[in-house]
């Protein structure tokens, strides 16, 4: 199993379903994220999906989560649904995360992408010359991870494809539903990104916010296929990391399942 570090975090932190149960209805909101790195190791940046962050901002996030916490960085919707972003928005987005990146804790950049990129000859030719852009490890040392919400990508010349560029493959936890790819660990390098968005199959296209959609929680048994999941990769994948990114953050959903997750990991005998 070598020396595998576990990275347990959520989609985001600055959730107000959470006050009253990780954040004290005293707290501030620029307390928050202090009071989160206290429970957990790992977050997805969201933010940075709608607007970059400047450097000023990341300083701020390193200083507040007293550099406990490992980042992964969801990179701006002109790169992942707008596909119209200029060598501008990139430059910035690198130097931005400048504080995290020399502190050693800036984890793989995100690209989530919608379920109406189909896997067409001209999406995987823009996916190839994204791959290119986060491909220099000074400026992107946790590398680029995927999410194809659409089952046309996965397949395994596609995984295999992602190996041999170096690129992370997001293994999805999703509801049954045509159209979404399936729920299983795949691995395409030494990192492995698991993200739960919950499976409520019934507000998944119909839910009127993105609250609704990821209004579920997890059953200890679910939890558990990906545990054991992981043990079986770990027996022939050589590993440095694995994230365990819960989206469903509604209710405080997530905060229940990573508890749960951290007992069934301990119990599986991996560091939670």
């Amino acid at each position: 199993m070598g020396g595998v570090e576990i990275y347990l975090g959520t989609g985001g932190y600055t959730n107000e379903d959470w006050v009253g149960l990780l954040y004290p209805l005293e707290a501030k909101k620029d307390q928050w994220l202090s009071i989160y790195a206290r429970q957990f190791n790992a977050v997805e940046l969201n933010a940075s999906f709608y607007h970059i962050p400047g450097l000023k901002a990341f300083a701020g996030m390193l200083k507040r989560s007293q550099g406990r916490v490992h980042w992964a960085v969801k990179i701006h919707q002109s790169m992942t649904h707008e596909r119209k972003a200029s060598d501008e928005d990139y430059r910035r987005l690198f130097e931005s995360v400048a504080p995290l990146r020399e502190a050693g804790v800036l984890g793989p950049f995100l690209a989530q992408f919608p379920q109406s990129f189909h896997r067409t000859p001209e999406n995987r030719r823009y996916l190839a010359a994204l791959a290119q852009r986060f491909a220099d490890k000074t400026l992107a040392p946790g590398g680029l991870a995927v999410e194809f919400r659409h089952a046309s990508w996965d397949l395994e010349e596609v995984r295999e494809a992602f190996r041999k560029a170096g690129l992370i493959w997001v293994s999805t936890d999703y509801p049954p539903l045509p159209g979404l790819p399936k729920n299983q660990l795949h691995i395409t390098g030494e990192i492995a990104y698991i993200r739960l968005s919950g499976r409520n199959k019934e507000k998944w296209y119909e839910g009127k916010d993105q609250a609704e959609r990821h209004d579920y929680r997890y059953s200890e048994e679910e939890l558990r296929f990906w545990v054991r999941s992981l043990q079986a990769a770990l027996e022939h994948e050589t590993l440095t990391q694995v994230w365990f990114i819960f989206n469903n953050t509604t209710k405080g959903h997530a905060l229940v399942n990573l508890e749960m997750l951290k007992r069934l990991l301990e119990e599986a005998g991996l560091p939670g």
